[in-house]
């Protein structure tokens, strides 16, 4: 027989393939530092979302924390002035008037803010219990 049988061959860059795909990310991360501290410095990757909440009753909160129209207005307008492509995750239950969601919607837009997008359920998975 004259042929090179290379299903071996074959069978083995796989197995070296799915190795390196399975120790690449493993070997980026292995390096320990101790940076040092400064106040100026700004993290490379900052959220660039905010969480607006509408509760059944009508309550505003911005990243869990309650706030009257006024405040949200300001805090708003604070993120939209460090950042305007920050996008506003709008969680709103389902009893909330539309009106109220048109609201907060409206003073989002106002502050600069207009990447918004609506969170909701999967239909299909359990609802949380409370």
């Amino acid at each position: 027989m004259s042929d090179i049988n290379v299903t071996p061959l074959v069978d083995v860059m796989l197995v070296l393939v799915v190795i390196f795909i399975i120790t690449a990310p493993l070997l980026a991360s292995s390096i320990k530092l101790d940076l040092p501290k400064t106040d100026a410095a700004k993290p490379a990757d900052a959220p660039k979302f905010i969480t607006l909440v509408v509760d059944r009753s009508g309550q505003a909160f911005l990243n869990d924390k309650p706030l009257n129209s006024d405040e949200l207005a300001g805090q708003l307008r604070e993120t939209a002035t460090q950042n305007p492509e920050t996008e506003v995750q709008l969680r709103a239950d389902e009893g909330v008037p539309y009106g109220k969601v048109v609201q907060v919607m409206g003073l989002a837009q106002k502050a600069g803010l207009n990447r918004i997008g609506f969170v909701a359920d999967n239909p299909s998975a359990p609802a949380p219990s409370r």
